[in-house]
This record gives structure tokens, C-alpha cells and sequence, in this order.
């Protein structure tokens, strides 16, 4: 995600991180070669102990430790379930390696890693179709349980960017604390602007994840088992944050209400909320039934808000991140904060 303001004077903010050259393609595609001209582009320092929202996880310390770790053990488990037969397979045809678990895991891991970079990886045709349907399983457990729902820390990690998008839909800036915002850029117009029609954010694939929760999506919160295959879910990373993965939120303004139908009602002019992950909505009213079960999925504005107002009480910040509480396994937390 990246933060870009409107049209003629566009402010871009993304992450100082390793491939952030993306930010640069991305405004070159969208406003032209001259894009410097129309856009700037404020870097924000990505570093452990560092305000960022954009990296929710750097200055939540619990999110980096033992007790945000369900989602690697989960995955460890299947792991060693799934992958059980393709690594008896390759050590009988390896001699003179002691292969492991972990060494099939990460050739697996090869094949999209390469795939991307060039094209094509000789480790894809290593594995199964079935054996696939487990590495992709593999991905969902450890953001169910490292960035999602069943993490003590996934509210928390987004919350900072909730906080910033409802701080735009609100027309003000932030000058307080209570999560990683940047005060100091966020309390600034400059670095901060408000009134625009368009903005763009850079961040990454897990925050993403966070982001969702925080929010309060629960509809992405079912409980994924380490020890088979849920079957069809809907939080399918590859579905969710594949690479180059995108989340829209857009404003819409009808002249007179839409009913959930989508026929217009007599009314005044009426403003709904959108949210489209990859290119599909997120239909709001599965995760917010104040905002009715509408063809569309769109909410009214005002009652999106009004839903977002807890949104820094479930998340549970400070604790969340900093608080002396014990890790519980996997599975135990079920609402992306620590257990009271």
C-alpha cells in the first residue's frame, strides 16, 4: 500500500526497505515518466523501535517474540505432515547431505521465490499438486496465527494505519500517541495531507493482514487446524496478500440513499464506504452486520465510523505489544489481542 495525495500535488509515502524501487515503477506507470513533477515521495525510516505504521510489527515488541509465535508452530506442524513424504522421497535420492524437513520446505519455498524473479524454478516440478495445496495451507497458518485473528499482537500491528485512514475520513490530523503513527509527520499537513481525492501507501503483505484485522474483518477469522487442511477458507493468502497485493478503500457519493438492493430511496446525498482486496470487494456486512447485507458491499459512512470507534479498545495497544502476559498455543487467542 502507498500514501499518495490528489491531483496536481500528489504525496507519496513509502517504506526505506529493500525494494522499494516498486514505489518508483508504480508512479511512473500511473502519472507518466515526469512523474517527480506531480509527486513526492516521503520516506519513513524501517527499523526496529521506530514509529511506523506502515511496519505495524517494528515497534511492537511482542509482535517480534515467543508470544506472537502460534502461527510458526502452527505451521511447523503442518509442516512436518504434509511434507512427510516428499522429504523421504528426496533422501533417497541424496547421498552424502543429511536432508531435513526444513531443507524440503525451503526448496518448496524456491519455486515461487524463483518463478517471480526469472520465470521459472526447477523446484516446482518437485512437488506434488496435493503437495502444493499444503504449502499454500502453510502460508494462511502462520498469518492466521502471526498477523491475524489468533495472534495476540494482529490488532495491535494494524492498528496505527486504521488509525490513520479513519484520521483522513475524519479530515484531521493526529497529534496523539496510543499505537507506532509517526506523531510527528502525522500531525503535520505537509507530510500529513488532508482533503484529497486520492492517496497511495506502500507497506507489506503481513501488514496487510493486520490491517484487516484491526479493522475487525471477521470474517476472515476462522480457526485454520495444524494438523489437516481446513478445506475452502477464506483466509487464503494466496487469495489475500499474493505478491503486489492490494487494498482499495474508496468513497462512493450517490445523489439520494441506495437500499441494500441497490435502488435509490428518496433521501439526500448519502456517502458509502468500499473496500476492494485484489481487485474483489470485501462485502462489509458480513464483518459489521450494522451495515446490512447489501448487494454491493458497500456501508454508509457514518455507520462504518461509528463501527471503527472500538477499534482501539479491541486492539489493546500498549498491552498488546508491551505487556509481561504468557504465550498461550495456538488456537487459544481469537481475536487478534492478548486474552484478558
Amino acid at each position: 500500500m502507498l500514501k499518495v495525495s490528489t491531483f496536481p500535488s500528489i504525496q507519496a509515502r513509502v517504506q526505506l526497505l529493500t525494494g522499494s524501487q516498486s514505489a518508483e515503477y508504480f508512479l511512473a506507470g500511473f502519472f507518466g515518466l515526469e512523474w517527480m513533477n506531480n509527486a513526492t515521495i516521503e520516506v519513513i525510516i524501517e527499523a526496529n523501535g521506530f514509529n511506523n505504521s506502515l511496519a505495524g510489527y517494528d515497534n511492537c515488541k511482542n509482535s517480534n517474540n515467543y508470544r506472537s509465535a502460534g502461527g510458526v508452530n502452527a505451521t511447523a506442524e503442518w509442516v512436518a505432515i504434509y511434507l512427510q513424504n516428499a522429504t523421504t522421497r528426496f533422501q533417497s535420492m541424496i547421498q552424502g547431505i543429511d536432508w531435513t524437513l526444513a531443507d524440503t520446505y525451503a526448496a518448496q519455498t524456491m519455486c515461487p521465490y524463483e518463478t517471480v524473479a526469472y520465470g521459472y524454478s526447477a523446484f516446482c516440478n518437485l512437488f506434488t499438486y496435493t503437495e502444493w495445496e499444503g504449502f499454500e495451507y502453510s502460508l494462511d497458518l502462520t498469518f492466521a496465527g502471526g498477523s491475524s485473528f489468533q495472534s495476540p499482537t494482529g490488532r495491535a500491528v494494524g492498528l496505527g494505519y486504521v488509525q490513520e485512514t479513519l484520521a483522513r475520513l475524519h479530515n484531521h490530523t493526529l497529534g496523539y500517541s496510543g499505537s507506532q503513527i509517526n506523531t510527528t509527520l502525522d500531525n503535520n499537513t505537509v507530510t500529513f495531507p488532508l482533503n484529497q481525492s486520492l492517496y497511495f501507501d506502500f507497506s507489506h503483505d503481513t501488514n496487510i493482514m493486520s490491517i484487516l484485522t484491526a479493522f475487525g474483518f471477521r470474517q476472515f477469522n476462522e480457526f485454520l487446524p495444524s494438523t489437516g487442511h481446513a478445506g475452502p477458507h477464506n483466509l487464503t493468502v494466496s487469495h489475500l496478500e499474493p505478491f503486489a497485493a492490494r487494498l482499495d478503500i474508496e468513497l462512493v457519493q450517490t445523489p439520494s440513499p441506495l437500499s441494500e438492493n441497490r435502488t435509490y430511496i428518496k433521501g439526500d446525498k448519502t456517502t458509502y464506504i468500499h473496500f476492494i482486496l485484489n481487485q474483489r470487494t470485501i462485502p462489509l456486512g458480513v464483518s459489521f452486520p450494522e451495515c446490512g447485507e447489501r448487494l454491493d458491499g458497500w456501508c454508509e459512512l457514518e455507520t462504518f465510523l461509528k463501527v471503527q470507534e472500538s477499534a482501539e479498545e479491541l486492539a489493546m495497544y500498549d498491552y498488546a505489544c508491551n505487556g509481561d502476559y504468557a504465550a498461550v498455543p495456538y488456537g487459544d487467542v481469537t481475536d487478534g489481542a492478548p486474552n484478558n
